[in-house]
C-alpha cells in the first residue's frame, strides 16, 4: 500500500509544477508583469526560461520516478524563492495577511513534500526500479 501512496504522491505532486511550467510558458508576458509587480525585474526572460525548465525537468523527473531527488532539487530551487517573494504576508496589508499566509503555508507544506521525495526516494512504483530489476537477455 505504501508504493502505491508514494506513486500517487508523487503524480499529485508533479501535476503542480508541470502546470505551473506549462502557465508561465502560454502567458509569458503575464508572467513578466507579476514579476515587475513583485519587484523582480532584473533578467525576467533568463528567470522565466530557468524556471519553466527547473519545472518541466524537475516535474516530468518527479512524475517518473527516475532521478526524482535531482527532479525535487531542480523545483526547490524554484519554489523556495518564489513562496518567500509572491506570499510574504509579512509585508501586506492586513486585509491580505489572512490569505497570503495561508497561501505561504501551504507551499511550506509542498516543500515539505519535496524534501520527503527528496530523502525517501521514488518508491517501488517508478522507472528507476523498473530499469533496477529489468534483466537484459544474454546473447551468445
Amino acid at each position: 500500500m505504501k508504493d502505491v501512496i508514494d506513486l500517487i504522491g508523487r503524480i499529485l505532486i508533479s501535476i503542480i509544477f508541470l502546470y505551473e511550467a506549462y502557465d508561465s510558458m502560454f502567458y509569458f508576458q503575464e508572467t513578466k508583469e507579476v514579476m515587475t509587480a513583485y519587484g523582480v525585474t532584473s533578467n525576467q526572460d533568463f528567470l522565466i526560461i530557468s524556471s519553466i525548465i527547473c519545472l518541466v525537468l524537475g516535474g516530468v523527473l518527479l512524475l517518473l520516478g527516475y532521478r526524482s531527488g535531482f527532479g525535487s532539487f531542480l523545483i526547490l530551487l524554484y519554489w523556495i524563492p518564489v513562496t518567500f517573494i509572491a506570499h510574504s504576508f509579512w509585508n501586506d496589508p492586513p486585509e491580505e495577511q489572512r490569505i497570503e499566509a495561508i497561501l505561504f503555508m501551504k507551499n511550506l507544506a509542498i516543500i515539505g513534500g519535496l524534501m520527503l521525495v527528496y530523502v525517501n526516494g521514488s518508491g517501488r512504483y517508478s522507472v528507476k526500479r523498473l530499469f533496477a530489476t529489468t534483466k537484459v537477455p544474454y546473447r551468445d
